[in-house]
């Protein structure tokens, strides 16, 4: 697969881009222009970025005031710090009260790596996905990156857009389309279906490819959007396959895999499944590479994972 940029770089550079011609939007940040990439737009564009330091409560709820008032607002910070500090005023000023804010959770999952549990943000799909009125939608590429902040910026709705940090390659064909709420299927499988999201989604093409060489086929869907979840495409993914497999740079408990898990239970669908995501531990220490692997989020461990569902189910059925 060909490497493109760090989602965050693409955000950075499409809303500035955007911003140049629509001075309507505005970015807020708590002392994270850095971090989000965004120093070129603070330079080009000074009077659409409004610095609040940290202090991720006001970040939220200074948004919310401007969102209401017509801006259309991009309130930037570091994930973990973001969804538990601003939790409050991302549930009561900006989705209760509807303003259209654009929450961006920068550096999200473990790519914080060796700094450790304060920095990782597992919990924040969990969170935000029990507050209502709040769309939720995790990139997997350079092409999605800039297709949801395009879409982002006419989007009436509160929404939550989450980042890693890490370079990723180019998953999609030209001319591909992107729609909030509807997953993209990259490939087609018969014997087992990677539904994942976000930076997992490459691993989970890697582990296709290793699969096909083995004969097994191996369909991928990035599920960009967590919330509203795509319901057709897990349940045509349930009919037309032998295994889900869903995985999740986040913890396995209230993201991607149980909302699959709960979507196949209550419409009467059984079938091999399993959720790859982070157990609930405190996560082990190193880069957000050595993380993932020690979790099997990598190409190879994604592969045994699968290969490993289909001999159970096989033995199951004997």
């Amino acid at each position: 697969m060909e490497m493109g940029k760090a989602n965050l770089e693409i955000f950075a550079a499409t809303l500035l881009r955007l911003a140049q011609v629509d001075r309507d939007i505005l970015v807020v940040t708590s002392d994270s222009r850095g971090s989000g990439k965004l120093t070129p737009f603070a330079r080009a564009l000074p009077a659409q970025i409004v610095e609040i330091g940290i202090a991720e409560q006001n970040l939220v709820g200074v948004s919310a005031g401007l969102a209401s008032a017509g801006k259309k607002v991009f309130a930037v910070s570091p994930a973990c710090f973001l969804t538990a500090r601003g939790l409050e005023q991302i549930k009561n000023d900006v989705a209760y009260s509807d303003n259209p804010v654009k929450v961006v959770g920068i550096s999200a999952g473990v790519s914080y790596g060796a700094l450790g549990t304060t920095h990782h943000s597992l919990h924040d799909l969990a969170a935000l996905q029990a507050i209502n009125n709040l769309d939720i939608v995790v990139p997997a590429d350079n092409f999605e990156t800039a297709a949801v902040i395009e879409t982002a910026v006419s989007h009436s709705r509160p929404l939550y857009i989450r980042f890693g940090k890490a370079a990723m390659p180019h998953l999609h064909a030209p001319g591909a389309h992107f729609e909030i709420g509807k997953a993209i299927s990259l490939s087609a499988g018969r014997d087992v279906t990677f539904i994942a999201i976000g930076e997992t989604v490459a691993r989970a093409v890697q582990a296709s490819h290793l699969l096909a060489e083995q004969g097994i086929a191996a369909g991928v869907i990035s599920m960009h959007t967590l919330k509203p979840l795509d319901k057709t495409a897990v349940l045509h993914a349930a009919q037309h396959t032998q295994a889900i497999i869903t995985v999740e740079e986040h913890s396995v408990y209230g993201g991607l895999g149980s909302t699959v898990a709960a979507l196949l239970l209550q419409n009467g669908v059984s079938l091999p499944f399993k959720i790859v995501g982070i157990p609930d531990e405190y996560t082990v220490t190193g880069s957000q590479n050595e993380i993932l692997a020690h979790y099997g989020i990598t190409g190879d461990g994604l592969a045994a994972t699968a290969q490993n569902l289909l001999a159970a189910a096989t033995v199951g059925h004997r």
